[in-house]
């Protein structure tokens, strides 16, 4: 399949890195643009005749590319993808895919119309932990689902308040609609629909018009909760996501580099309860996520499968964020 690539960034190159390790079996990389030429013919170098541009629309005119990889700021995805939708190209389109969940609004129509798969790029369902964690709960193992709790968070870097994503008008928003939306995806993943939605936002330490820290409190109809953190004032970074079951706990922590290594603990009640069975599984190797979401956008595809986690999973996440940006103390 040859691909494009929009966007050219930190996230764009990284991008870029993974389709050239996955190889030119799976997926060929043909053209990198970014307004950046300089960004573009670097995310374009390593692959062989891939062409680089400053001009996103000149891949979705290329009759020999399939699909493109949508990696810009929030405020631009929509609007790339829908065009590439309507040139018959497949989209791997960046989380949260938008700003707001009235920018995908009928972007699922117009795919289903001209048969366009679009996978949006929740990646940390695709991490090793979370693999074995979906095994485990889809077993039957963990019993009915109780509660969620987890925090994700990092301390930001020098000029950070001057990046694109504190100008609420290119981010949508703060640290919610960064690191948060990956939460709430994985909330509900694991527990269905959140249609109860209370949180608070806060900006604490950056001096930026978006949050630095958002708290969430979310419920199923069932009333299954999910408690979530997402912080850029976290000093060491941090990745925590506990998923409480009647018949016991799985625990992740970490998702490699700063985050640590990655590791699932699976805590089994026992019939007498009391101290719980305890298996950890560790994962000190790379973060092989990137290359398997990318497996599974080809997966979709090729098997014209309906992608998960899609539009439909990217509209509820962003429905969730503006619930609170709305009606939150501190909005």
């Amino acid at each position: 399949m040859n691909l494009a690539l929009i966007g050219c960034g930190a996230l764009g190159a990284r991008r870029a890195e993974e389709l050239r390790a996955l190889g030119a079996a799976v997926v060929r990389l043909v053209h990198c643009a970014d307004r950046d030429l300089g960004r573009a013919r670097a995310a374009a170098r390593p692959h062989e005749s891939c062409s680089a541009d400053t001009d996103w629309r000149a891949p979705l005119a290329r009759r020999d590319v399939e699909a493109v990889i949508v990696a810009t700021p929030h405020d631009t995805l929509a609007e790339i993808a829908r065009a590439a939708i309507a040139a018959g190209k497949h989209v791997l389109v960046e989380k949260p895919a938008a700003r707001r969940a009235g920018e995908l609004r009928g972007l699922a129509a117009l795919a289903a119309e001209r048969g366009i798969r679009v996978r949006v790029g929740f990646n940390h369902r695709h991490h090793r932990a979370f693999r074995q964690a979906r095994t485990l709960v889809d077993s039957g193992e963990l019993g009915t689902l109780m509660f969620v709790r987890a925090r994700y968070g990092h301390g930001g870097r020098p000029g950070y308040e001057r990046e694109w994503r504190a100008q609420p008008e290119r981010s949508g928003g703060g640290e919610l609609i960064d690191q948060g939306v990956h939460l709430i995806d994985l909330a509900r993943w694991f527990l269905g629909e959140l249609t109860q939605v209370h949180g608070f936002v806060h900006t604490y330490y950056w001096d930026m018009p978006v949050e630095d820290n958002a708290f969430l409190l979310l419920k199923t109809d069932a009333q299954q909760t999910a408690f979530l953190h997402a912080s850029c004032t976290e000093w060491k970074n941090t990745f925590s996501f506990e998923l409480y079951g009647k018949g016991g706990k799985l625990q992740i922590d970490g998702l490699g580099g700063s985050y640590g290594t990655e590791r699932l603990t699976w805590y089994r009640m026992r019939p007498e309860m009391g101290p719980p069975d305890t298996r950890t599984w560790e994962y000190p190797m790379a973060d092989d996520s990137w290359q398997v979401e990318l497996r599974e956008f080809c997966a979709d595809i090729e098997q014209a499968r309906d992608p998960s986690p899609g539009l439909r999973d990217a509209i509820a996440a962003l429905e969730i964020v503006e619930r609170v940006y709305a009606t939150a103390p501190g909005a």
